[in-house]
């Protein structure tokens, strides 16, 4: 009855605003939405059909480009143009509507996300891949260009199929111990299980409305969300992708907060989370050896809290998982002892280190961290051991991604958050310490986020344009060897190079 009656106020709003615009007149934000955007976005701007239309949502689309798109539509989406049936003013409206807070937080509990669960494949599936290409060599292409995702063969660097996404995936895919399964989760909050070896979507559920990350447990039997909203955390069953638990995340007072990160610190069996709007950090214990278990033999999930000085707004494990450096704000890095449950020492790291982008390696003994920056042209190196900074590498400007490989003495760093410059790739000789090589894969185009294959032998680059493309490149010599045209490539994942944990990649 609810929902006949929604259907209904929709159709009436929808004749209300037609009769005002034939006769010339202006209707406000609020109604033109319902008669133009409801149906697709949902009513109450949450996303059905077409994503969540919320200021969190939109925090990387500008007002102008979200006026451009309710005018002209977007390309390889039904979402189509309205700028012959409304009028400047009109998607002006439109535009401060949907970067506008709502009144109330909305609420995404087990019930909405029970009701939007889909199985698109049930039954069991064959045990072994369909195609002939090494599993563990293959790579998970994201392409935001169009909402696709292409597996890649990184032997003969050939798309072996390419099929449809959620809108805006956020973040890397997470896999399945054995690799076989890829988890996507999409800005707006819907989490995908694909079988790679079957080539086929198995199911997807929504688990929020603005999602930040997700991590997978290193015995592939859990997936934990981290929403920004609402407050929660989410934790699913990887066979079948139904809710286990959400848990509200607030501190002593009842204060909420959104979550930064999640990640899987796979020797301690737990989840680890930093909080964006609390000064704490959370683990959620998976081991069912010391961990409580509810009446289905499954882990609590009750948060072990750790109270900090500042906030974390990202992190980054050491070998050990032992300790965790995260970035506060204001320039300064908190290491945290997970086992004593605080902070025993501080890093002064300028700008905003993007820590969820860096990589390990050896250097003269010991072990170091590099950390790409969002807002300044460097790359800070720190010695993991004493936790001082071993040196700060000038780069050309700010980046976003940087990644090795355990068999290439180079790590390959971006310029994405510069101002000039994006089109290229900085090479960072690991031992000296210091830029020795620019690439400038396609020039004048975004280059960015680069992965190896599972040997270390190629550095596969995106060329971030929805006329992108992949640049393969030999990693010893730096020459390119292949280029496969795609729509705007944000990210690829290497199998092997994700499930064994390689220094060179993030987790």
């Amino acid at each position: 009855m609810g929902a006949s009656l929604n259907k209904l106020l929709l159709v009436l709003l929808g004749l209300h605003a037609a009769s005002v615009l034939a006769a010339g007149g202006e209707i406000g934000g609020h109604a033109l939405y319902q008669a133009n955007c409801a149906s697709c976005h949902g009513a109450d701007r949450l996303g059905s059909n077409g994503p969540a239309l919320l200021p969190g949502n939109l925090e990387r689309l500008r007002r102008p480009e979200a006026v451009k798109t309710i005018s002209e539509g977007r390309i390889a989406t039904q979402m189509p143009g309205f700028g012959d049936k409304l009028s400047t003013e009109q998607i002006k409206a439109l535009t401060e509507l949907i970067y506008t807070p709502l009144a109330t937080t909305p609420e995404w509990g087990v019930k909405e996300m029970q009701t939007s669960r889909i199985v698109h494949q049930a039954g069991k599936l064959p045990d072994q891949p369909v195609f002939k290409a090494d599993p563990l060599n293959l790579f998970v292409v994201v392409e935001l260009g169009d909402h696709h995702a292409t597996i890649l063969d990184g032997d003969k660097f050939e798309p072996i199929t390419r099929f449809a996404t959620r809108y805006a995936l956020h973040g890397g895919p997470k896999f399945s111990p054995d690799g076989r399964y890829v988890y996507f989760a999409s800005r707006d909050g819907w989490v995908a299980k694909y079988d790679i070896w079957n080539l086929k979507l198995i199911s997807e559920i929504r688990v929020g409305i603005n999602t930040r990350n997700m991590a997978v447990s290193s015995d592939g039997r859990y997936a934990m969300i981290a929403n920004y909203l609402p407050h929660t955390m989410v934790v699913l069953d990887t066979r079948d992708l139904t809710p286990i638990k959400v848990i509200d995340v607030k501190d002593d007072s009842g204060k909420s907060s959104r979550v930064s990160a999640v990640y899987d610190a796979a020797p301690r069996k737990s989840f680890i989370a930093a909080l964006k709007d609390i000064p704490e950090v959370w683990e959620f214990s998976y081991d069912e050896q010391i961990t409580q278990t509810n009446s289905t033999g499954t882990p609590s999930f009750q948060p072990r809290r750790l109270r900090l000085e500042d906030y974390l707004d990202d992190f980054f494990f050491d070998g050990s998982y032992k300790h965790l450096i995260g970035s506060s704000r204001g320039g300064v890095g908190q290491v945290i002892d997970l086992d004593a449950g605080k902070k025993i020492t501080s890093v002064t790291l300028p700008g905003m280190p993007h820590l969820g982008s860096g990589i390990t390696w050896d250097y003269q003994g010991k072990p170091v961290l590099a950390t790409p920056n969002l807002k300044e042209g460097v790359v800070t190196v720190v010695d993991m051991t004493s936790w001082k900074i071993e040196k700060q590498i000038p780069t050309l400007g700010p980046g976003f991604f940087m990644r090795s490989h355990e068999n290439t003495p180079y790590a390959w760093v971006d310029v994405f958050n510069g101002t000039k410059d994006r089109d290229v790739i900085q090479i960072i000789d690991k031992q000296k310490l210091e830029v020795i090589a620019q690439l400038r894969p396609s020039p004048g185009k975004v280059a960015a986020h680069t992965e190896f294959t599972r040997d270390g032998k190629y550095a596969v680059v995106s060329i971030w344009e929805n006329d992108g493309e992949l640049v393969i490149y030999d990693a010893q010599t730096l020459q390119v060897v292949k280029r496969i045209p795609m729509k705007k490539p944000s990210g690829k994942y290497n199998v092997f190079n994700k499930i064994s944990r390689s220094a060179g990649t993030s987790h």
